[in-house]
């Protein structure tokens, strides 16, 4: 078992290619540590398998966001009801978006942001878990959402200034928005709390058939002090169960 503790996006898998139960006995049988983006139903039979939940949602939307003072109260409230289920079932992450631009200048976003996340960042220290604001790319899956670069996110990160308010970095989609994966972990893991995969492009396994080099990417990670979860998020062309074993070996670093 390498340094890197990995875990498996539900909405990945279990949408018809492979039965609740499967998925979750085959991510333990092959050593994954976590599940995650699993619906609460599921719960028991992931804590069953003797697998963690590595990140849920903090809050519903994506497009409609932290970044229009108007969705505070209604994120708020959300992502407070969340933290005391996360606390609970020891869920290390709830997922937190920025929203989209609609004509709004990126510096006064970010404003916004960090104000929407300082009303809650007290109550996840006190429940010992990290709200990780998703980067992810505006040019082909999430046309016009604000958090697509990494220097952005950790613009927000800074303002809110909490040990519990970090970035979900999504090689994936950092790889189509601006590249420069393995430089840019190294520079901003401090801000980062949780990681995603895919490959690129088309956003399926991690395989010679897209661009990024996992392996380098993964040793990178593992040299620095980062703890959290890699989270296998890719759409797999192939048999899923293989997919996820071939997954797993590319970045058991």
């Amino acid at each position: 078992m390498g340094r890197i503790k990995q875990s498996v996006s539900w909405w990945c898998f279990a949408d018809g290619r492979l039965t609740p139960e499967q998925l979750v006995r085959t991510s333990a049988k092959i050593g994954y540590a976590a599940i995650e983006l699993a619906g609460e139903e599921y719960w028991p039979l992931i804590k069953e398998h003797g697998l963690e939940i590595a990140a849920i949602v903090g809050h519903t939307s994506i497009p409609e966001g932290l970044n229009r003072r108007a969705h505070h109260g209604q994120i708020e409230r959300e992502i407070l009801a969340n933290l005391e289920k996360a606390r609970t079932w020891g869920i290390a992450n709830l997922i937190v978006f920025s929203g989209n631009r609609n004509g709004q200048g990126d510096a006064e976003g970010a404003e916004i942001v960090a104000e929407g996340l300082q009303r809650v960042a007290g109550a996840a220290e006190d429940a010992g878990v990290t709200l990780v604001l998703e980067l992810l790319n505006s040019k082909v899956d999430h046309p016009d959402y604000q958090a697509d670069r990494t220097d952005w996110g950790v613009t927000v990160c800074s303002m809110v200034n909490s040990v519990r308010v970090k970035l979900l970095y999504d090689i994936y989609h950092m790889q189509v928005m601006e590249g420069d994966v393995i430089s840019s972990l190294r520079t901003n893991m401090f801000h980062i709390g949780h990681v995603h995969t895919a490959g690129v492009p088309g956003r399926h396994e991690l395989d010679e058939h897209q661009e990024l080099y996992y392996p380098a990417i993964m040793r990178a990670i593992a040299a620095t002090d980062y703890v959290g979860y890699v989270g296998q998020e890719f759409i797999p062309k192939g048999e899923p169960i293989a997919a996820l074993e071939q997954a797993f070996r590319v970045c058991d670093i």
